[in-house]
């Protein structure tokens, strides 16, 4: 080989200058085709590492000239924007080898086709297999048995979740901040892996950013412009367990085996879906021997080598159903239903009479229903979905169940408003939970606690500040011991008051109260500290004074019941509920309907009591 043409993808993996360390060469002539580093110029403007490393081995080539081994020269067209727009179809590939031709010399590639393209057209050719050897990622160090999650970022320590569903810390790892370059490396080792492992797959590629799944390693990676700098995030699952760890009743694992084919799991992100998904599927694969196949973007599940995993098929779920719905599995676990073609394909894989399990990131057991019931004709929600699971803490919380029926709404008293009604029944005590129907063009889907229990409409607090109080309850267990006893409670919009033991007050407030402000700060809303053990537990009622002014009135309960929640009653019947001011006042503007009943209430003599919440 003393005349050697290579091709971009022996540029890329230092094949030449392999072949110059190992081969006795003598003055080897390279010629390197203008086409190949037009590609590597393209792949290097493009952030890719590839064009990068590509480049670098032609600087060292040029460095082995000057030493004297070799000789280099550029030669060739440059493709044109037709030989790029079809670079896949072999143009700028038909390019090299052109030129390999008209030389006369050896044709140097690591890619299998264009080695047997070559040897059909008579071109002498060296393949350059490049033998894969599996190493473990640099980034593996940082995992133990308990870590979740990596985060890693420029010029940031390097972090790291560990524990369980529901028992999660975040820890530093070490105080050595990570370089760009420390960070472009890392990038460039996986980006290596996906392409040479078999089973690690780069599953999505975007201006901006990379997601690889190494195995049971899910890797994120953020760069300009999308993200303000480099960041990687890798997550791995670290609980496998089996479907009889969950201990779940014999009724529903009855229902599972026998009678459940359109499954939802659902839960808050990091409650545990995901594993529980995995423990469903080694139950149906290997205890049912039932075919089950998953559709995942990108492919994280851990699941036994029976169960086939697969991708968006040319980027389309649509497509990889068409072809599942060719191979009719028994069950298809779809992860995750976020998007409408996501609730619509799952739909209609379910209608095709194919075994569905979904999982949806939810708040609440009903969500998942609703989410669907909002997407889908309402008559066919109980054919695609008979069962909804919903997830808390690595356990199942709640199971319900769908049922189609004919009724006037509960909370309706005409006759002649019945219409069909979705029932949504506790699985395991057959309580109504919910109602699904339409009224005029819309969907409604009530919760029946709050018909039958009105009073409790203006006490149930919404899913905006049951996230709040969980945030609030997560960022004070990080300041205090494990064992410490915390309690949070949201008061209003505005306010959540922190109730904790005596001696980690300080710890909370911080000095000149800087901490509670930088809680403060980043979570939008005012916080008060409270002694655990002066949390109100008293419900006997607490007589209000009334005092008018030409604006308000204010229901003045005492300063000492300053900065506390009160329900507000007239003779025993439930008013309003709200929280005291500093001076223990409820102040309530003149003029409106609630102000009027206090007033009417007044001229009856009516007592005006509040109780304290608990």
């Amino acid at each position: 080989m003393k005349c050697i043409i290579p091709d971009t993808s022996a540029v890329i993996i230092g094949a030449i200058t392999e072949l110059i360390e190992t081969e006795d060469m003598d003055y080897p002539e390279i010629i390197v085709p203008e086409a190949v580093v037009c590609e590597l110029e393209h792949q290097a403007n493009a952030n890719r590492p590839e064009g990068r490393r590509g480049l670098e081995e032609l600087q060292k080539l040029q460095a082995l000239q000057y030493e004297g081994e070799l000789s280099i020269s550029f030669k060739g067209k440059r493709p044109t924007n037709y030989d790029i727009k079809y670079a896949k179809s072999g143009e700028i590939d038909s390019i090299i080898k052109d030129l390999a031709r008209s030389e006369m010399g050896t044709l140097l590639t690591n890619d299998k086709v264009q080695a047997e393209t070559a040897k059909a057209q008579g071109i002498p050719v060296y393949y350059f297999k490049q033998e894969y050897k599996e190493t473990p990622l640099s980034i593996e160090k940082f995992f133990d048995d308990e870590t979740m999650s990596i985060h890693l970022k420029e010029n940031v320590v390097p972090m790291a979740k560990k524990g369980t569903p529901g028992h999660i810390n975040f820890e530093i790892l070490n105080e050595k901040k990570y370089t760009y370059k420390e960070l472009k490396e890392i990038v460039t080792e996986i980006l290596d892996k996906a392409k040479k492992d078999p089973k690690t797959y780069l599953e999505s590629e975007k201006q901006g950013s990379y997601v690889v799944q190494s195995r049971e390693y899910r890797i994120s990676i953020a760069y300009p412009p999308f993200s303000e700098a480099l960041e990687i995030t890798v997550v791995r699952p670290v609980v496998n367990k089996d479907l009889e760890e969950y201990n779940l009743s014999e009724k529903l694992l009855n229902r599972i085996q026998t009678s459940a084919e359109g499954i939802l799991i659902s839960g808050s992100p990091g409650a545990g879906k995901s594993t529980f998904v995995q423990a469903i599927a080694k139950y149906y694969s290997s205890e049912l021997n039932k075919v089950v196949k998953t559709m995942e973007t990108p492919r994280d599940l851990q699941v036994p080598d029976d169960i086939t995993q697969y991708a968006p098929l040319e980027g389309s779920m649509e497509n990889t159903a068409d072809v599942l719905l060719l191979v009719r599995p028994d069950y298809t676990i779809y992860d995750e239903l976020r998007k409408n073609t996501d609730f619509n394909i799952f739909a209609d894989m379910r209608l095709a009479g194919v075994g569905m399990i979904g999982v949806v990131h939810a708040t609440r057991p009903i969500d998942a229903i609703q989410r669907i019931a909002s997407r889908v004709e309402l008559g066919v929600i109980p054919s695609i979905v008979d069962t909804s699971i919903y997830i808390e803490d690595g356990k199942v919380t709640s199971v319900y169940e769908t049922e189609m029926t004919v009724k006037v709404p509960t909370g309706m008293k005409e006759a002649d408003l019945a219409r069909p009604v979705i029932e949504v029944r506790d699985f395991e005590t057959g309580e109504l939970k919910n109602e699904i129907y339409t009224y005029g063009e819309q969907t409604i889907i009530m919760d029946i606690n709050l018909v039958n229990n009105p009073q409790d409409a203006e006490k149930q607090k919404t899913a905006v500040e049951r996230i709040a109080e969980r945030e609030i309850l997560r960022r004070i267990k990080k300041l205090l011991p494990k064992k410490a006893k915390v309690d949070v409670e949201v008061t209003s919009p505005e306010r959540a008051n922190i109730y904790i033991p005596e001696e980690f007050i300080p710890k909370i407030i911080g000095k000149n109260g800087k901490r509670i402000a930088e809680i403060e700060e980043n979570i939008g809303i005012s916080l008060g500290v409270e002694v655990i053990e002066s949390k109100p537990i008293s419900k006997t009622p607490i007589e209000v004074d009334i005092i008018h002014t030409n604006k308000q009135l204010i229901l003045d309960l005492g300063r000492e019941k300053g900065r506390k929640n009160f329900d507000v009653y007239i003779s025993g019947e439930y008013l309003l509920t709200a929280t005291t001011s500093k001076k223990g006042e409820i102040k309530i503007k003149r003029g409106i309907e609630l102000s009027d009943f206090i007033i009417e209430a007044i001229e009856m003599g009516l007592e005006i009591t509040a109780i304290q919440k608990m």
